[in-house]
């Protein structure tokens, strides 16, 4: 049995006027994360982590920023278009463990909703999807509400 581990991590401004979108939920909050996509910080460390594992690169190679085809994109299409690579290449999702870093809004509330969405996607079973949060305890620029961040980690095996 082939197995790979991948490690994804992202990072958002947020900003007024913008929908806040998390784990493919859009979230009650009076900022949203700043991006060229929907800037869903979750699904995008969870990209990075699909793709690293088997060394395609990063979100960015795949779907850049300075693209008009990515502008506003959902970003469950995006987690989509990564796990068909990550299939084309022989695998699948074994399992994910996953952390966001915010002091507000709280997000336990909205976590059973994400992991639906997420092994929807991803073809897993819920219990196959974690998802933790945390707060900087006011220090850094994720304590001053000024941003938000995402680590993901997640274990391929190989379907051949």
């Amino acid at each position: 049995m082939r197995i790979r581990i991948g490690q994804g991590i992202d990072f958002h401004q947020l900003v007024s006027d913008r929908d806040l979108w998390i784990g493919g939920i859009k979230i009650e909050h009076e900022k949203g994360a700043l991006g060229h996509s929907d800037a869903d910080v979750l699904l995008h460390a969870i990209c990075d982590a699909l793709l690293g594992a088997l060394s395609l690169g990063d979100i960015g190679t795949h779907f850049p920023d300075t693209s008009v085809d990515f502008k506003d994109i959902d970003s469950k299409i995006l987690l989509e278009r990564s796990y068909r690579l990550i299939r084309e290449k022989g695998y699948k999702v074994v399992n994910i463990d996953s952390t966001l870093l915010l002091e507000k809004p709280k997000i336990k509330p909205y976590v059973p909703a994400m992991r639906e969405v997420i092994a929807r996607i991803l073809e897993l079973p819920q219990d196959a999807v974690s998802i933790k949060a945390t707060t900087m305890e006011t220090m850094g620029f994720v304590g001053r509400g000024e941003g938000l961040s995402a680590h993901a980690v997640v274990l391929l095996q190989s379907t051949e």
